[in-house]
């Protein structure tokens, strides 16, 4: 019970680093919530691209699946370990969808304004993502019929809205990327049991309104 404690206070806390806080986070993600990980690509040295990836143009640096790909996400411990023994920088990647959590992001700054609109409604979130330039609203997973059915109905959604469903991926805290330190804005409650999310229509609806409201223009990030 100690050990468990012990990993869900490191896994928590927003303080950014690798080793034993990002193998300890991969294995509470796989294991104890039963989401699917793999390794991400770990970011490139300095003076070169930000992602260690062959693309010199990826627009998610160090925070997408490359080898193994995407497919491989696993809730094994023995393959996680593996991998962040062999790899112990790399960052952790969610392969969204199935029985995992998918997630709706926006950048930052009308992230920002939009949750803070929402608390003051009362409204509940479930854990919230923030990289430097993006958060993530984790939301249950959808299927892309439920997606285009939530949009078609709608006049308006903003383009820079970006949604992570079936065969999609996210970049988990507390890992390091090309473009900066990934952290929990909102952090999961502790527990054993995997953090509650709310539906993608409930956010959808919500995070439209807040931006619709707060005349926050949302450049495509």
């Amino acid at each position: 019970m100690r050990e468990i404690l012990g990993r869900r206070r490191r896994l928590l806390s927003r303080r950014n680093g690798g080793g034993p806080e990002l193998i300890d986070a991969a294995l509470t993600f796989a294991t104890e919530w039963r989401w699917p990980v793999l390794p991400g690509v770990s970011p490139a040295p300095r003076g070169r691209a930000r992602c260690g990836c062959p693309d010199p143009e990826c627009t998610v640096p160090g925070a997408h699946p490359f080898d193994p790909g995407l497919l491989a996400a696993t809730t094994d411990a023995r393959m996680v370990r593996w991998w962040w023994t062999n790899r112990p920088s790399a960052p952790i990647v969610l392969a969204t969808g199935g029985g995992a959590p998918c997630a709706v992001s926006l950048p930052a700054l009308a992230a920002a304004h939009a949750l803070a609109l929402l608390d003051r409604r009362g409204m509940r979130l479930g854990p919230v993502i923030a990289s430097p330039t993006r958060w993530a609203l984790l939301v249950k997973p959808y299927s892309m019929e439920q997606l285009g059915e939530l949009l078609y109905a709608k006049d308006f959604v903003p383009g820079s809205l970006r949604f992570h469903g079936e065969g999609g991926y996210l970049a988990l805290p507390p890992s390091e990327t090309g473009e900066g330190a990934v952290r929990w804005e909102r952090a999961p409650l502790p527990g054993s049991a995997a953090p509650w999310v709310p539906d993608v229509e409930a956010v959808v609806d919500a995070v439209v309104d807040a931006l619709t409201r707060t005349g926050v223009s949302a450049p495509e990030l």
